[in-house]
């Protein structure tokens, strides 16, 4: 009888802490539970797109309930609440979290922010960089062409594709390389291997900015050294404008992006090297937002060349044709980088 009273007992003890528990949780969710119900449906609204239809005092209440409900959670687990009331304050801290310190732009609204002016305003913001880069690749192509023109040999060394563009083709054969060859497949080829060097050369310029620009710089020499190789063999025969505008129709738009991307690799590499009164790793994060998103739009332009190497120079087989659609395009580009503003009252564009 004494053990069955001991059970007993213990019995007797167990639910009356299951109760005390209980009532615990409920006075303590009852205390507080405007304060929960009115953040929820704050959060509830602007999870809808609602938020002009909150008022001011709920939008300044936010940040404080939201402390609220995370100390309230924090209190929940420490005197093990019941399981519902700590489930509803975990999901109701996450949704409040996110709507007071997430990201405030969805992909919409960040590609109006990239479109509107973000991009432009990082290209213009690197502008030191981009005239250090087009130094050097006008600088590349001018040593390209004094070194093949002082020994054809250098041709083979600084152009990677192997056809009948080389020293000592006749004018016929190189000009046949530029006119009527519409839908021929070694032209895709060729235009291919082009373009993936190119983004290649683009890539590494901005990767390998982080060791302090040096790579970049070389990068840029090197691969320009092969466009002076190029220009020199065809104005040799008589066909370097004719040369020029079958560059031109995708070549302002891909030069220019790998210019962009030299550019974004020495700003990383310049802020690196000089990160004036900051640490050298907040020199380079600051200095890596802005080259990323030019290198974003890096990507966008290289696309864009795509294209207009695989369709538009096949497709227009005149040198005026080509010119055209090549001055537009530059026309456009630095239009766009160096022209166009992003109004400071709204942040539209200008």
């Amino acid at each position: 009888m004494a053990l069955f009273g001991l059970f007993g007992t213990r019995a007797q003890a167990q639910q009356a802490a299951i109760e005390a528990a209980a009532l615990r949780s409920d006075r303590f969710r009852q205390a507080r539970e405007p304060d929960w119900q009115r953040l929820d449906a704050i959060v509830t609204a602007m999870e809808k797109g609602r938020l002009r239809r909150l008022s001011d005092e709920d939008v300044l209440a936010l940040p404080v309930l939201y402390r609220t409900a995370a100390s309230s959670l924090s209190v929940a687990r420490e005197t093990s609440l019941d399981a519902n009331t700590l489930a509803y304050l975990e999901a109701l801290v996450r949704r409040a979290w996110f709507q007071v310190y997430g990201p405030r732009l969805g992909l919409w609204g960040w590609l109006r922010q990239f479109f509107g002016g973000g991009w432009s305003a990082a290209v213009r913001g690197i502008w030191p960089e981009l005239l250090v880069a087009l130094a050097l690749m006008v600088a590349g192509t001018l040593v390209g062409w004094l070194l093949v023109a002082s020994d054809p040999d250098w041709y083979h060394a600084l152009v990677p594709f192997a056809d009948e563009r080389m020293p000592g083709a006749r004018a016929e054969v190189l000009r046949g390389t530029i006119y009527g060859n519409t839908g021929q497949d070694g032209m895709s080829v060729f235009a291919a291997s082009l373009f993936s060097n190119n983004a290649g050369v683009a890539i590494l310029c901005f990767a390998l900015g982080f060791a302090f620009g040096v790579p970049p710089l070389l990068l840029l020499v090197h691969n320009t050294a092969g466009l002076g190789a190029m220009l020199w063999l065809f104005f040799e025969a008589g066909l370097g404008w004719d040369f020029v505008g079958w560059l031109a129709i995708h070549g302002t738009t891909e030069l220019l992006a790998i210019l962009l991307a030299g550019g974004a690799g020495l700003h990383v590499g310049r802020s690196m090297a000089f990160p004036g009164n900051r640490a050298v790793l907040v020199a380079a994060a600051e200095a890596g937002e802005r080259a990323a998103v030019v290198m974003a739009g890096v990507v966008l332009m290289m696309v864009v060349a795509a294209i207009l190497e695989g369709f538009g120079r096949q497709l227009i087989d005149h040198a005026a044709g080509r010119y055209g659609v090549g001055g537009t395009m530059l026309a456009f580009w630095l239009a766009y980088f160096f022209l166009f503003r992003r109004r400071a009252g709204n942040g539209s564009a200008a």
